[in-house]
């Protein structure tokens, strides 16, 4: 893939840029083979990947420069802001949105945040695109709730540019730190979801809840842990670190009985309304914390399936699983190191399955879908 971001040496994200996908492919399988080399792997699965560009459903754009030529992209180390919109990693449905909301910016009196004086307003704008009928989701960050009005206000003429903007929000981050979002989300549209389907299965994506930036890989990835799954003598499952239920909406059948686990509450929201709209009467979905539901219930199921954030799921929940010993526990992980380490705390298991998903093409991060089997 080329980019002139990135021959101009003003991005640097994609650092491994310069290598061919199958040798990027190659080095990803190395580095996962080194990590479980302690852990024999019965069957190692070809890995799978996607397009090289123009695959990501979310641009998470810094606002900087000024209310009159606002630059949409990111703040380099000493504060230097880059413009990102023609990076080649987005489709090219979101250069007529950019397009669009730099005089909107500009007209609505949104002034870029200014990191080094702490003044301005407008710190991010968080763009998602759904698969399903090209629809969007446009979040924008506020210092404050000065300019709600003005916004507004101003909304009726982006909405008549911009006809698949389904969902429009301003999010309140007041404090001066990166962090990407705050707590207060104010909704400018009745709708409040963005509509999906992965394989077949409706899913839905709210603001402040995590959802995958690679659709296509991400289809692969959900569609892999549906067959093996469905491959396995089970009628009940607990889905830790479920998110909007991509893992445990797959892999349901009517006859099973599914817990869905995940601390944010949006998530949450999501995934019981996919499971309404399929029909799935014995899924249930809660809002905790995935460590202390599991570490609290007496009944063990079949089948854990874990998807956790970066940090991996950690000793607490690797010694419970050790000892109420389900027959199967299956990790999807975007951080193979923590996964490892996870891995030598869960006593009594084989690995049975890896399979690589190059969910980040061009970098040295990848996920990973692993069944573990009781021995």
């Amino acid at each position: 893939m080329q980019c002139a971001l990135f021959n101009a040496d003003r991005c640097r994200s994609c650092q491994w840029i310069e290598q061919t996908i199958p040798q990027q492919l190659a080095a990803k399988m190395a580095d996962l083979q080194t990590l479980l080399a302690d852990f024999p792997v019965a069957q190692w699965c070809a890995p799978v990947s996607g397009p090289e560009k123009g695959f990501r459903n979310k641009a998470k754009m810094v606002v900087s420069g000024s209310v009159e030529k606002p630059l949409l992209g990111m703040l380099h180390r000493d504060g230097t802001p880059e413009d990102l919109t023609d990076c080649p990693l987005y489709p090219d449905t979101f250069a007529p949105v950019f397009a669009a909301l730099k005089p909107f910016i500009a007209s609505a009196g949104l002034t870029p945040y200014n990191v080094a004086r702490k003044r301005g307003e407008l710190k991010y704008l968080l763009l998602t695109e759904s698969q399903k009928e090209g629809g969007m989701m446009l979040r924008f960050v506020l210092r404050s709730q000065s300019k709600l009005e003005q916004l507004r206000a101003a909304l009726p003429w982006l909405q008549a540019q911009l006809p698949q903007l389904k969902v429009i929000t301003a999010n309140i981050q007041p404090v001066h730190m990166a962090i990407m979002e705050g707590e207060q989300e104010i909704y400018f549209t009745d709708q409040q979801a963005l509509a999906e389907t992965f394989n077949g299965v409706p899913l839905w994506i709210r603001p402040q809840s995590f959802f995958q930036t690679n659709p296509t890989v991400a289809s692969a990835l959900y569609a892999t842990a549906r067959d093996w799954v469905r491959a396995l003598p089970v009628n009940h499952m607990w889905d830790l670190f479920c998110g909007v239920g991509g893992f445990g909406l797959h892999c349901a059948t009517p006859e099973m009985t599914l817990t869905g686990i995940e601390i944010a509450p949006e998530a949450i929201a999501c995934a019981k309304q996919s499971a309404a709209e399929l029909g799935l009467k014995k899924l249930h979905f809660q809002a905790l914390d995935s460590t202390q539901f599991a570490t609290a219930q007496g009944e063990v199921p079949q089948l854990v399936l874990v998807n956790p954030p970066r940090r991996g799921i950690g000793k607490a929940l690797c010694d419970y699983l050790s000892e109420m010993a389900p027959e199967f526990i299956v990790y999807s992980s975007c951080n193979a190191q923590s996964m490892a380490k996870d891995f030598s705390h869960l006593t009594g298991y084989q690995v049975a399955k890896v399979q690589l998903f190059d969910m980040f093409p061009h970098t040295a991060h990848y996920e990973v879908l692993t069944l573990l089997v009781r021995r």
